[in-house]
């Protein structure tokens, strides 16, 4: 490498640093649990400190504690056993075992869509539709917080681009009007079911009544709510009882289902006929691994009975929410599961984490660029693993923590 463009590297790492925008990564040694121990973190190198050890997890997306269940574990070690490691190879060639089709159609049933297609992630996911199903007489309209991964793919495709502010149903419905003043082939609105920095959920109801006016269709990343929102935890649909109006469902295998990864689009059977002829993700990405689909599937069965674990996260939920807005904590409202304890500074933000995981509690400060400016913040994620007592542990650790901060 150039020493000159190592030298530019170097100033812009130091700049990240010096804004208090740095982004250490917290080293575990032990599964994915409510539990987990810390073994080392890059600032703890640097400054020579002990590792901090045993703490209580509040940042994982592991929303009904299924990362480390004893019975996906099972599944995972006889799929080993009998699907082997990876495929080695893409779907079309010699990629596609039964245990993809039988995921791929257990999805298609749980979320009431016709067909489901498995990719590497939710980001290639996302990352695959626009480009394949939109083209240059085409609009797709875009929630303004939508998650970068709907950002990345709709700038891979040649549609008209339209952008509303998050939530806001009359800025949508403006630029549905201006999206096809001119006329347009395909219009797609796209919203993330529950935003992930906020916690805020997605008014789908009234998506699709502007859709059904305009001869729109509706595409919801529901990666955030999939397997424990709504009454069955069919996601963001369920929930607003319009499972039959949403055309393009778009999620992961890797937050509340199992956590470990792989994504997948569920939808009208022709979009997803098409999605496995042209989706580059889909045709130039390994297959997901057979372990993986495996596991899901037991995930699948488990959810079926999963209602005491929906209602534990949510009990959960509320006593974290209830408790900090009464300690005076700035906690942006709602009843997901994700609680962003609002900081605004970003270095401050980072310390917090620090102070907190000093009393045992493992959270991370987020700040630009994945928050606006000004707008760091502790997201806390709520699980289904936490006793009450962890709850209430958390609590009384971010109690502590602003008094260090001398709050």
């Amino acid at each position: 490498m150039l020493d000159s463009v190592r030298n530019e590297l170097r100033g812009t790492l130091d700049e990240i640093r010096a804004a208090g925008l740095h982004k250490p990564e917290r080293v575990i040694g032990t599964p994915q649990s409510a539990t987990v121990t810390v073994t080392a973190m890059e600032r703890s190198r640097e400054l020579g400190e002990g590792n901090p050890g045993e703490v209580l997890n509040f940042c994982a997306n592991n929303y009904l504690g299924l990362a480390d269940h004893p019975e996906v574990v099972a599944a995972a070690h006889e799929a080993l056993d009998r699907w082997g490691y990876g495929l080695a190879s893409v779907r079309f060639i010699c990629g596609t075992q039964e245990v993809h089709k039988e995921l791929e159609q257990r999805i298609s049933g749980f979320l009431g869509q016709e067909d489901t297609i498995l990719y590497s992630s939710c980001f290639d996911a996302n990352g695959g539709v626009f480009e394949t199903l939109l083209g240059p007489d085409d609009a797709v309209i875009s929630d303004a917080l939508n998650h970068a991964s709907i950002i990345d793919g709709i700038r891979l495709c040649k549609a008209r681009r339209y952008r509303y502010a998050n939530r806001d149903l009359a800025d949508l419905e403006g630029q549905l009007k201006e999206a096809t003043a001119g006329g347009t082939g395909r219009t797609l609105i796209v919203t993330d079911g529950v935003f992930s920095m906020d916690g805020y959920v997605a008014p789908l109801r009234e998506i699709c009544d502007l859709a059904d006016q305009y001869g729109a269709m509706v595409m919801v990343d529901d990666s955030h709510a999939v397997g424990f929102v709504g009454p069955g935890g069919r996601g963001t649909p369920e929930l607003h009882g319009v499972m039959d109006r949403v055309d393009i469902i778009t999620g992961t295998l890797g937050k509340a289902l199992g956590g470990a990864s792989g994504g997948y689009v569920a939808a009208r059977a022709e979009i997803v006929a098409l999605l496995r002829q042209r989706s580059r993700p889909y045709l130039f990405s390994n297959s997901l691994a057979p372990v993986i689909a495996a596991a899901s599937l037991k995930v699948l069965d488990l959810l079926e009975s999963a209602g005491d674990l929906r209602e534990r996260l949510r009990a959960n939920t509320v006593l974290f929410r209830s408790r900090m807005a009464e300690e005076g904590f700035d906690i942006l409202p709602g009843d997901h599961a994700i609680a962003p304890v609002m900081i605004g500074d970003a270095a401050e933000a980072a310390r917090m984490a620090e102070l907190l995981l000093e009393r045992g509690v493992y959270v991370i400060g987020f700040s630009y660029p994945v928050v606006p400016q000004g707008q760091a913040r502790i997201r806390v994620q709520l699980s289904a693993a936490h006793s009450t007592e962890d709850v209430n542990r958390a609590v009384d650790a971010f109690i502590g923590a602003r008094a260090a901060l001398g709050g």
